[in-house]
């Protein structure tokens, strides 16, 4: 008996896919080995590979951004919450690799609006949550684009050089120390 695949299944194995292999990876064919289904699956529920790439590419928005925002939300204090932030996006390895690649596929037509609207969403609740913590506006943008600047640059490095980054409780530590001391 073969199993049926649902959107659901499609965006999970695209998502990863993206991630070992950039935008191209997304590819029906290939996809579908990996489920175990056939094209017509993939057809079925996406008309066409771009709407199977658009589906994924929101469920990435949705999963590593607004989940995770949201997740952050249920801190009390918005220490607490830049702390939670921090903590989850710097640990977690294969995030890094979506972002990787969705930073090198910049230029696709398909990614390009869905990366800069999670840009300016998360550099956005950066910049509230550095308001929160009591920086003027003007402040709190300049330091949520450090911070974001921070956290592109720890992905790059998990991918490139693990071995330098070294313990991540301490580079945590280190980080919030550095976007919240003022001047």
């Amino acid at each position: 008996m073969t199993t049926r695949r649902t959107k659901d299944d499609w965006t999970a194995v695209a998502l990863r896919a993206l991630a070992e292999g950039g935008v191209a990876a997304v590819a029906v064919e290939p996809l579908a080995v990996r489920l175990g289904a056939t094209k017509g699956s993939a057809y079925w529920h996406f008309p066409n590979r771009e709407a199977l790439l658009k589906a994924t590419l929101e469920r990435w928005e949705r999963e590593h951004t607004e989940a995770v925002i949201a997740l952050v939300e249920t801190e009390t204090t918005p220490h607490g919450r830049l702390r939670r932030l921090f903590g989850l996006v710097l640990e977690d390895a294969r995030s890094s690799a979506v972002e990787l690649a969705m930073l090198a596929a910049k230029d696709d037509p398909a990614v390009a609006p869905v990366l800069r609207r999670v840009t300016d969403r998360r550099v956005g609740y950066l910049a509230e949550l550095f308001e929160a913590i009591g920086f003027p506006p003007e402040a709190a943008g300049r330091r949520a684009v450090l911070a974001y600047s921070v956290y592109l640059g720890q992905a790059q490095l998990m991918s490139a050089a693990p071995h330098v980054v070294g313990d991540r409780r301490e580079l945590l530590e280190d980080t919030l120390a550095a976007v919240t001391t003022r001047a």
